[in-house]
């Protein structure tokens, strides 16, 4: 399938999904909106895909909103902006969180408003040392969207959470991941290689169990912690009758590496 605004591939289990509008640092339009959603729906069907790598082309990684695509012009009508949540934003950040293979997310640039917090429903985010995050809604009379006030005070605390959306600076990459948003800030001159080497790993993985990571931290939010003692027993049983885990054991008393069969 031939695209406009993103390049999507798959080898050896890795599914890469580039944001490929360079000119306009990776700005969403209608267009690139439709074209992620038909890459997930790819990937959702494709079983042999065991992780996928988001990130951008060009010098951003991803500014947001492209508000030339929905401007308002002086004096003409308002444009509904929760229209386009609803449409577009929310259902991309809630395929994000359900896909059924772990989501990196490689920054290799600036990540503004809805770009930071795509970013941040990805799994692992890994950022150039020269990348940075801006909570950039205040700037135009808006609030944090695309999970953005959902995410930022769950990964960084209510205080800085409060500091992003009201203020909003860049954060540089490494204090990003010195503040717990990201797992990693990269040296620019390693960072593809980095992006190469977890993604290969990831790809290596069991699979099935790392769903099943995501699925437990992700609901133990809404859990007590009896709640959340019995979402591990009912998993564990799970991923115990698994191939994955006979393998793993296996290779684990044999000294070997193991070859898992994933999802």
């Amino acid at each position: 399938m031939t695209y406009q605004t993103i390049l999507y591939s798959v080898s050896d289990g890795v599914a890469r999904l580039t944001l490929n509008r360079p000119e306009r640092l990776n700005s969403f339009n209608a267009q690139m909106h439709a074209e992620v959603r038909q890459a997930l729906a790819r990937l959702e069907s494709d079983s042999t895909v065991r992780v996928l790598v988001i990130t951008g082309a060009g010098r951003g990684f991803c500014a947001g909103q492209d508000l030339g695509d929905r401007t308002v012009a002086p004096g003409g009508e308002p444009v509904d902006l929760g229209a386009s949540i609803e449409r577009d934003y929310k259902p991309l950040i809630l395929t994000l969180r359900r896909l059924p293979v772990p989501v990196l997310c490689a920054v290799n640039g600036v990540a503004a408003g809805a770009g930071a917090n795509i970013a941040l429903a990805c799994d692992l985010v890994l950022a150039a040392h020269s990348a940075s995050f801006v909570q950039a809604f205040a700037r135009i009379g808006l609030v944090p969207d695309s999970g953005g006030t959902w995410f930022l005070p769950r990964l960084v605390g209510p205080a800085r959470a409060l500091g992003l959306a009201l203020l909003g600076e860049k954060l540089p990459a490494r204090e990003a991941a010195e503040w717990g948003l990201i797992w990693r800030c990269i040296d620019d001159d390693d960072f593809a290689a980095e992006v190469d080497s977890l993604a290969a790993r990831l790809a290596a993985a069991p699979t099935l169990a790392l769903r099943r990571i995501r699925q437990a931290l992700a609901d133990s939010w809404n859990h007590t912690l009896e709640q959340q003692l019995d979402v591990e027993r009912d998993l564990q049983r799970e991923l115990g009758f698994s191939a994955d885990y006979a393998e793993g054991v296996a290779a684990f008393i044999a000294k070997r590496e193991p070859r898992f069969i994933g999802r």
